[in-house]
């Protein structure tokens, strides 16, 4: 049929305008910025749309090419070419998750709950495409054959047994069933925490009578004038569920009403009678978890998410829950009598409630260790424990990090670093991002903008890693001075780079942190132990005004209060990982009331009331929302493997030993998850780590 004129110019205009839209999106080309930056002055939110649908179009042409493969099935032509597939698809989302973390709006989460799903039906397209899964298993039921590498033996048998847990070998009206649940999964877990962030932006607490302000510190009064003025409520004082205000006002607020009316607030977070309520979702997750199991042919979620653990199993889980949980009560009951006695001798006529511990807490601190908690931020400025976190980290591995003016940032808030080895050649970009805000969630954080990997062309990628967190913020000529806590967290999320930044592998479903979540803390929760200690706290922590470094009878003090309320923080952690456990470890659904399934945990357990969940079921968004579900464990489990590594830096009487620091690099963090978590582990150290280094850190061996 002949075409007329104007059809054949219609075609052309509209050919055009998709390419120009095409061009105009910066997904769509390589990008031109440094070091393989993502440019974030040029991306907008209508890019990320498009930017996922031509991402899946792309992966899905990949695949097809794997499937039609006219050769043999073998590691390169189908386990490698499928761990490479989906470049763009990967790079769009880790710049719009990283977003909706980090620096997220309405319209951000709309995109999100619009993408969550076609992103699931994605994944199953391919997770349950039966001609892929063959040529799958045909490599791997030969794999002993094939004389692969350590690295392409792991990536064969994470891919094979990733397929057979995502459903490829169930049968077809069961894969029906999966794929709808992975659906409404997606979207609910997004929820969750859409739900958390918006409660936690909607509460604000304006206080009126500076009476009520007795206790806080200047600075978190000063803060508190500052958010209200912001507000538009000048001569008030805000507080709001931000860690950097809940926690103080719960540490030093002498209105006890006002401290409860804080704390209830802070553990309903998701759980109060408004839109956000995430009641009805936490029961259809652990409904539909659950299903899914079964469907896989587990009798609960946590028998399936344990499979590719270390602990292996829930037998091994609950068993070293209840060895630290054991340990832990008693020395929180001693605590609570502690605290008690001093409510008592104030001439109080009240019961300690769990809004009360942190506060009389710390008049205990005062009182037996002369420890005030004020007075050590004043050595912790931001920028400064920043520098002592380079210090650690050159002494260690001889890394370098020099600021970066020139990288685009994706908020103002944040800094660029460029990460060198000590003879100055390139490692990887680091990005910082210290303070909160309302786009950003609660909580500390390391993600990823690229993953070190050698690509197919045999160039080294080298990482873009970032920290977010949300530390106390400078006011006025005060600078950010840190709690200990915070500093402590620093540290810690500093680790989890460091594992993503000295990532040597080829593939990138093996770099950096890809390794099982039990494991995943150690480089973190390691790098803590320098932090806390001495030699260390002295390279780096001044005071903010005179530059004196931190006295030896204030480390002291530290050192002598170290451990004290550790009964409190082992058992309101241990709570929140045995909540945990019994969501995941039904074997049946009944709907259930949250409150009253919390209060089933803490009897069963014989909780103390004084101590509330660290994480409750509302806003517990580590295993509603996060990657811990049925894992919460894991930050004590690794607890047992950073107290026994830093231990072998103790014994050569060199915290910075170069061998021991080249040993825990190249067998541990170079290695990312090519390797079996606990032959690393051994690898490093020699043997297996036992308990007893974790129980004496925390004091629970009295």
């Amino acid at each position: 049929m002949r075409k007329s004129g104007l059809f054949i110019l219609t075609v052309l205009i509209m050919a055009f305008s998709a390419c120009t839209e095409k061009e105009a999106n910066p997904f769509f080309s390589a990008y031109n910025t440094p070091n393989g930056v993502p440019p974030f002055e040029l991306i907008k939110n209508e890019h990320f749309l498009p930017a996922f649908e031509e991402g899946m179009r792309q992966q899905n042409v990949e695949v097809d090419e794997i499937i039609s493969n006219s050769e043999a099935p073998n590691f390169e032509n189908t386990i490698g070419a499928l761990d490479y597939s989906g470049d763009l698809l990967k790079r769009v989302a880790s710049v719009f998750y990283n977003y909706n973390s980090s620096n997220t709006s309405d319209e951000i989460q709309s995109i999100a709950q619009e993408v969550a799903p076609k992103l699931s039906a994605h994944s199953d397209n391919i997770s349950l495409n039966a001609d892929l899964f063959k040529r799958i298993e045909a490599v791997y039921v030969k794999r002993d054959t094939l004389n692969l590498s350590e690295e392409q033996a792991m990536l064969l048998k994470e891919t094979y047994e990733g397929f057979v847990r995502n459903g490829a070998a169930l049968a077809a009206d069961k894969q029906e069933r999966f794929r709808e649940i992975n659906s409404e999964l997606s979207v609910l877990t997004l929820q969750f925490g859409q739900n958390v962030l918006a409660d936690v932006n909607q509460f604000k607490l304006f206080v009126d009578n500076e009476s009520d302000l007795a206790g806080l510190p200047q600075s978190v009064i000063d803060a508190a004038a500052t958010a209200a003025a912001a507000e538009g409520q000048e001569g008030k004082w805000l507080f709001t569920l931000q860690n950097p205000s809940v926690m103080p006002f719960l540490s030093y607020a002498g209105n006890r009403e006002l401290r409860e009316l804080m704390g209830r607030a802070y553990i309903n977070r998701g759980n109060n009678d408004n839109e956000f309520n995430n009641g009805k979702i936490i029961n259809r997750i652990v409904e539909l978890r659950l299903e899914r199991s079964q469907l896989l042919g587990h009798s609960n979620y946590a028998e399936f998410a344990l499979q590719n653990r270390m602990a292996a199993n829930v037998e091994n889980v609950d068993s070293f829950l209840k060895q630290i949980w054991d340990a832990a009560l008693p020395i929180a009951g001693q605590e609570a009598e502690q605290l008690q006695a001093m409510i008592d001798s104030e001439g109080n006529d009240f019961e300690l409630a769990f809004w009360d511990w942190r506060y009389y807490a710390e008049k205990v601190r005062m009182e037996k260790y002369a420890l005030d908690e004020s007075e050590l931020r004043q050595y912790f400025e931001v920028n400064a424990v920043r520098e002592g976190i380079f210090m650690v980290v050159n002494k260690l591995y001889g890394l370098n990090f020099v600021q970066r003016d020139d990288v685009p940032l994706y908020h103002q808030d944040a800094t660029a670093w460029e990460v060198q080895e000590a003879d100055s050649s390139f490692i990887g970009i680091l990005f910082l991002d210290m303070h909160p805000r309302a786009s950003k969630r609660s909580g500390a954080w390391m993600s990823s903008y690229l993953d070190q990997q050698i690509d197919r062309s045999g160039a080294f990628i080298h990482p873009v890693i970032t920290v977010v967190c949300n530390f106390t913020e400078p006011v006025g000529d005060l600078p950010a001075l840190l709690s200990f806590d915070e500093m402590t967290t620093f540290f810690h999320e500093f680790g989890h780079a460091i594992h993503g930044l000295l990532s040597k592998t080829t593939y990138p479903g093996l770099s950096g942190t890809s390794v099982p979540r039990d494991f995943v803390e150690l480089p973190s929760q390691v790098m803590e132990n320098w932090a806390k200690h001495p030699e260390v706290l002295k390279m780096f922590a001044r005071h903010y005004q005179t530059g004196e470094v931190i006295p030896d009878e204030l480390i002291e003090k530290v050192q002598r209060a170290s451990e004290f309320n550790q009964g409190f923080e082992t058992v309101e952690f241990m709570a929140s990982a045995l909540l945990d456990m019994e969501y995941h470890t039904l074997s049946s659904y009944e709907p259930f009331e949250i409150n009253d399934f919390e209060r089933k945990v803490m009897d069963k357990f014989s909780m103390p009331g004084e101590i509330y969940f660290r994480h409750g079921s509302p806003h517990f968004q580590h295993i509603f929302s996060g990657g811990y579900s049925a894992g919460y464990y894991s930050y004590i489990w690794a607890g047992v493997l950073d107290a026994d590594a830093f231990e072998a830096f103790v014994e050569t009487g060199n915290l910075f030993d170069k061998t021991m620091a080249t040993k825990f690099r190249k067998e541990i963090l170079e290695k990312g998850g090519t390797r079996d978590a606990m032959e690393m582990y051994k690898a490093f150290r020699g043997s297996e780590p036992g308990i007893e280094p974790l129980l004496k850190q925390r004091g629970l061996t009295r």
